[in-house]
């Protein structure tokens, strides 16, 4: 039995980030449960480590109100602690002219939520970035930035072992709940005064095992990455982040072109539905819920027009016609050879209702008595965990 005053399951970027803001708070016994032996093996540590700005999300949204917070916040965090962190900025191109009202929509909704973007032409962003081909016009976001996530992820630590209130237990998975004070796990069993969720792509389980959010289900998708020859003409003419003009009614963002901290440029992600939470290999990661997955996938792809086309078009990345098709489209110079392999995998656990079988666009938040579910974690969850982890707390704290 361990005693604790707040314990939250999930050592990705969010539950570290609402552990250091307890710590904030004056909280004086954390216990952090983790599954797996170690910090980032999955989301939080296969994460871009992109820093974005809030250019997509409805001003209404809590995506919106946390992301450009957070990007500053996170900021901040890695100059203090001396971590890698590149200022690259982003531009996001058009493919016809019938995408330039989606991107005027994105610069009103960039300005709504306090982003720095300014809508250049054609020769602008040839001085921007050289390589990316636009029509007509492009948006020029400033306040996008790269870090390491790993390195966050291992700054958060070594500020809880100096603190001596913070522990991470790995190998500790949660298994259920004995009542609303006491949880069941792989370790023994856990009494606490609070509990958080910050599950990632199992967190729909975690809310489910307190009875709550019964009507969402999480849906995995594989990203699949490729990047530049280091020796190609195109890996030393891409500056930053190209990014096409996304669909709006998809909470994806297309095949992008991200220059990393340590100057190598990856192309991706794809969004392939996936047949398990950890399914980053080919069949390595099916797992037993594969014909639940499948279950919920065909429903969405008979009664969801935008999961459709994602279905139908997506796994044919797999194939590297396919992608490069999809890569070429934003940059010029770009031959099939200059793409290889990466390692770079992750899966984005997005939230679908399985009321309205839609796919949930902004992160869920759910208070029960003693407890908070975080649902959803999905991008710009590392961009904006920081305030989200205040906002958090503050719901925590809130009367019951």
């Amino acid at each position: 039995m361990h005693d604790t005053e707040v314990v939250i399951v999930g050592s990705g970027i969010i539950g570290l980030t609402i552990a250091r803001e307890l710590l904030k708070r004056g909280c004086e016994k954390i216990l952090i449960l983790e599954k797996e032996s170690q910090l980032g093996v999955h989301a939080s540590g296969r994460n871009s480590g992109i820093l974005h700005a809030g250019v997509y999300y409805t001003p209404d949204s809590l995506k919106a109100k946390s992301c450009l917070r957070g990007n500053m916040l996170m900021s901040e965090f890695c100059t203090k602690n001396h971590l890698p962190y590149l200022k690259t900025g982003k531009v996001i191109v058009v493919k016809s002219e019938s995408e330039l009202e989606t991107l005027a929509e994105l610069e009103r909704r960039a300005r709504a939520n306090g982003a720095s973007v300014e809508m250049i032409d054609e020769k602008t962003l040839k001085e921007l970035e050289p390589s990316a081909r636009t029509v007509k016009k492009a948006l020029w976001v400033k306040n996008t930035a790269t870090v390491d996530p790993r390195k966050v992820l291992e700054a958060l630590a070594k500020e809880f072992e100096s603190s001596g209130k913070v522990t991470i237990r790995f190998n500790c998975m949660f298994k259920g709940v004995k009542s609303s004070f006491e949880i069941i796990t792989s370790c023994g069993n856990v009494r606490f005064e609070h509990f958080i969720n910050c599950a990632g792509a199992y967190c729909d389980c975690v809310a489910h095992a307190f009875g709550l959010g019964k009507e969402y289900k999480i849906v995995p998708f594989k990203g699949l990455y490729w990047k530049l020859q280091r020796d190609c003409v195109l890996n030393d003419t891409i500056k930053g982040n190209i990014y096409p003009v996304p669909n709006l009614q998809n909470p994806f963002l297309g095949v992008h072109f991200s220059r990393n901290i340590y100057g190598d440029v990856y192309v991706g992600p794809t969004a392939i539905p996936a047949f398990g939470r950890e399914h980053y290999g080919v069949i390595s990661g099916i797992d037993r819920e594969a014909l639940q997955i499948l279950k919920a996938n065909a429903i969405l792809f008979f009664r969801h027009p935008q999961f459709r086309s994602v279905a139908i078009h997506e796994p044919l990345k797999y194939l590297k016609p396919f992608f490069y098709k999809d890569a070429s489209a934003l940059v010029r110079g770009l031959k099939p050879g200059d793409l290889v392999p990466s390692n770079k995998v992750g899966i984005r656990p997005q939230l679908i209702n399985k009321n309205t079988l839609s796919l949930e666009m902004d992160f869920v938040m759910i208070k029960d008595g003693n407890t908070v579910h975080v649902l959803n974690p999905i991008s710009p969850a590392f961009t904006a965990s920081m305030d989200l982890a205040e906002k958090v707390c503050n719901t925590l704290e809130s009367s019951e």
